[in-house]
Parts: C-alpha cells; sequence; structure tokens
C-alpha cells in the first residue's frame, strides 16, 4: 500500500515536473531537490534510530533518487544558468560531462542499493554509499550561500 501511495506521488510528482521544467527549469530542478531532500532526511531519521526501519521506504528513497538522477541533467541548458536565486556554480556547464557522469553514477548506486538492502544494516551502508555521490556534486558544483 505504501508502495503504491508513493509511486502514485511520485506519477503526480513527475507530470508536474514535467510541465515546470519546460518552463522554467531552474524552478523544477528546486523541486526535485527538495523532494530528494524530504527523502534523504527519512533515511536519515531511520539509521538515528528516530523512526522505525521500514523497507518500503528505504526502496523509495532509492527509487526518488534514481528518478531525480535521470531528470536533473537535462535542467541545466544554457538559459538556465542563472537566475531563480540558483545556487548552480558555473562548473556545470564548464564540465558538463563529468557533472553528468555523477548523475549516472547516482542512478547506478541507487539502483544496485535498492536491491541489496533488505534491514536496517544493510540500508545504513548502501544509503551512506548513495548519499556520498550528492555529498560530492554538491561541493563541486553548488555555490555555497553565506
Amino acid at each position: 500500500m505504501i508502495v503504491r501511495l508513493a509511486l502514485a506521488a511520485a506519477v503526480v510528482a513527475a507530470a508536474a515536473t514535467t510541465v515546470v521544467a519546460q518552463s522554467d527549469p531552474i524552478a523544477a530542478r528546486k523541486a526535485i531537490m527538495k523532494t530528494t531532500g524530504q527523502q534523504t532526511a527519512i533515511g536519515a531519521k531511520m539509521i538515528k534510530g528516530e523512526e522505525p526501519f521500514d523497507l518500503n521506504k528505504a526502496k523509495a528513497i532509492f527509487a526518488e533518487y534514481q528518478d531525480a538522477a535521470a531528470k536533473m541533467p537535462g535542467l541545466f541548458p544554457d538559459s538556465a544558468k542563472s537566475g531563480g536565486e540558483s545556487t548552480a556554480s558555473p562548473k556545470i556547464w564548464e564540465s558538463n560531462a563529468d557533472f553528468k557522469a555523477r548523475f549516472a553514477k547516482l542512478s547506478e548506486d541507487a539502483k544496485a542499493a535498492s536491491a541489496s538492502v533488505k534491514d536496517l544494516d544493510s540500508f545504513k551502508a548502501a544509503f551512506g554509499n548513495v548519499t556520498k555521490n550528492c555529498g560530492g556534486c554538491h561541493e563541486t558544483y553548488r555555490i555555497k550561500k553565506s
């Protein structure tokens, strides 16, 4: 049931993201990052014991990472280098092949993580590995607000 609800929510979000992405890629990528951040927070709570481990939620987190990794590379056209209070670094456009490769790695790692997770211990290991992708990309390709 939870998986079905998560999938239904993802479909609705995907449709809305497609419409927004066509007219405002900065808003679309912010929306994806917000959703991804919410899923990451759920994972962190499970790891910290603040929320009970739930295999369906764990798999939904990794599904969100795969979805984000598929959509994000297309949301950085030359026309969206600035504006919308973007924190996207110019390095994205200077090193676009590396930038896109990082999303491919995130997707691959999230897919492998989803397949490997069976319990809290395996989730801890997989979640940590996958979220390293996020941190590495943010360190290189995001402008930190002061």
